[in-house]
């Protein structure tokens, strides 16, 4: 039982620790009510970092002409910024990085991912979007950077080496 709720937390804070989308903006393509739509997601464990992620959101024509109810399309963009002066917190500074953000983007399984992988060697953070399925994975993916060279970053836990 200790486990179970061990694991509980986890995830909690992991859901905590994640950021939440802001639509921003709202592109009709089509006269079917295909939208393309861009959000703002603040970095929730870097100040000062904004990313904008648009995708495809299809319609309820679209919807009743494919037969395919429950899913958007794996595509996105995405593009950050800096938006502020940087302070940079507690963030995971492994290779994998970590996830910042993530949208289901189906009924059950399908996720749209933000995850940020800290450069060392180019002092560089680095933001994949990227869809996530259980089945055949998505090679569908966006990359875009936020170069710290130069900057007037402050680090809360201290310059990792």
């Amino acid at each position: 039982m200790p486990k179970l709720l061990s694991t509980v937390f986890s995830c909690a804070m992991l859901l905590a620790a994640t950021a939440h989308a802001q639509q921003v903006g709202e592109v009709g393509v089509d006269w079917l009510g295909n939208d393309i739509i861009v959000d703002a997601v603040s970095d929730p464990g870097v100040e000062g970092v904004t990313c904008h992620v648009s995708y495809f959101e299809r319609g309820l024509i679209d919807r009743l002409q494919k037969g395919d109810w429950f899913e958007d399309p794996s595509d996105s963009s995405i593009s950050c910024r800096q938006t502020g002066p940087i302070t940079i917190g507690d963030i995971d500074l492994s290779e994998g990085g970590e996830e910042i953000f993530n949208q289901g983007i189906s009924l059950i399984w399908k996720q749209r991912v933000v995850n940020r992988i800290y450069d060392r060697k180019n002092d560089t953070l680095i933001y994949l979007s990227h869809s996530r399925q259980v089945q055949d994975g998505s090679a569908k993916m966006s990359i875009t950077t936020v170069p710290l060279f130069g900057q007037k970053v402050v680090w809360k836990n201290g310059r990792p080496e």
